[in-house]
């Protein structure tokens, strides 16, 4: 519901409007408009609602005859999600006789975010012990668990509801985000929980429904529908201008490590930028010096059938054969039986270096190191020839 209070200050938002509180009610005047990776997700986690409730034995409906973006990807992925909750509910099985298991529960978060609700993908309560998992499909953004007001929003939405039956003393959180290979776990005390929901959430829901605060541009603003007019983002970018775009050799060290830190932030503005002003010209926005055209098409068939009969008759094969892709094998082979036929045959290249920022989880290249391998491996491979 475009302008309601759950849609400005959601759990699945509220590290934006926690980091920049008038954005919620300054992006509420734009309209909602879901993307074709909302909408797999959303067909992706109907899919793992089902397979969940099938492992734990409850009635569920096979969602997939009526999936628009169902493949064997999204079948392996929530085969992947179904297990890792089964798992983890059978470890805690081994403290607690039968622990609960909630799939796709409302959450009541009125006590700290004005009329705010939510849903939890799977809440597992245990004695002494919470889990909460949140399936990501995303492809794009990794997302961790650790500090992840989404994931605190839904932990205290949780606690509302079972703090009466149970004596919860942790809580734990899990983003699993197969498509990225990435689950990331965190574990908080109750106490920590309840004290960043005072110290925190609370006085930042009370200023964002009101659309009271200070603009903060950062990361965040690539999720705000108001990105691409906003005018402390646009301010925060520009600011790479006082460096007048000299080449790099004019630069020293402190200036090229502080535009490296600003550049992804700028190129995603620039992008919004033309992206905004692409569909308002589409819509009689005119801005000066500039016209809409029709850009570059790419030649294909009027119809894909046809023409295979066609080149059939000619005496041609017109289908390319390829070996499936690993994903496509499992789904043909089945998990086990793909570990047993293919495991042998299955590396993991390792990836193009890429500079990033300290923050990053990820180890460090020993590019020293790397680099005497590459001139010896040269040196040993002119030797022989």
């Amino acid at each position: 519901m475009p302008g309601s209070v759950h849609a400005m200050l959601s759990p699945s938002s509220a590290h934006m409007w926690m980091a920049c509180t008038p954005s919620a009610k300054f992006s509420s005047q734009f309209p909602d408009e879901e993307s074709p990776y909302a909408k797999e997700g959303t067909d992706a986690h109907r899919l793992c609602e089902f397979k969940l409730k099938k492992a734990l034995g409850m009635d569920a409906v096979d969602p997939r005859p009526g999936l628009g973006f169902y493949d064997a990807e999204m079948e392996s992925c929530s085969d992947d999600y179904a297990s890792f909750v089964m798992d983890t509910w059978s470890k805690l099985k081994e403290t607690c006789p039968d622990p609960m298991v909630m799939i796709e529960q409302k959450l009541d978060l009125s006590a700290y975010i004005p009329s705010g609700y939510g849903y939890g993908d799977c809440i597992i309560v245990a004695d002494g012990h919470m889990h909460v998992v949140d399936f990501k499909y995303g492809l794009g953004v990794m997302v961790e668990a650790e500090e992840n007001p989404q994931m605190m929003c839904y932990a205290l939405g949780a606690l509302e509801l079972v703090d009466s039956l149970y004596d919860i003393d942790t809580v734990s959180v899990t983003v699993f985000q197969p498509r990225r290979e990435n689950v990331s776990t965190w574990t908080i005390t109750r106490d920590e929980l309840l004290a960043w929901a005072n110290e925190k959430l609370v006085p930042a829901a009370k200023l964002a429904i009101d659309g009271n605060g200070d603009f903060v541009a950062g990361e965040h603003c690539r999720f705000c529908k108001a990105k691409a007019v906003c005018r402390a983002r646009a301010e925060f970018n520009l600011e790479l201008a006082r460096y007048d775009f000299q080449m790099p050799e004019n630069l020293d060290g402190t200036e090229i490590a502080a535009i490296l830190g600003r550049i992804d932030a700028l190129v995603t503005w620039a992008d919004d930028i033309k992206e905004f002003a692409l569909k308002e010209a589409l819509s009689g926005k005119h801005y000066d010096g500039f016209k809409v055209v029709e850009g570059r098409s790419v030649r294909k068939y009027t119809s894909e059938e046809e023409a295979a009969k066609v080149v059939t008759k000619a005496g041609y094969d017109p289908y390319e054969k390829k070996v499936y892709g690993i994903t496509a094998m499992t789904a043909l082979l089945g998990r086990k039986r793909f570990e047993e036929v293919l495991g042998s045959l299955v590396c993991k290249a390792p990836g193009k270096p890429t500079l990033v920022e300290e923050s990053d989880k990820r180890p460090a290249l020993d590019t020293a190191k790397e680099d005497f391998k590459t001139v010896v491996n040269e040196e040993e491979n002119h030797d022989k020839h």
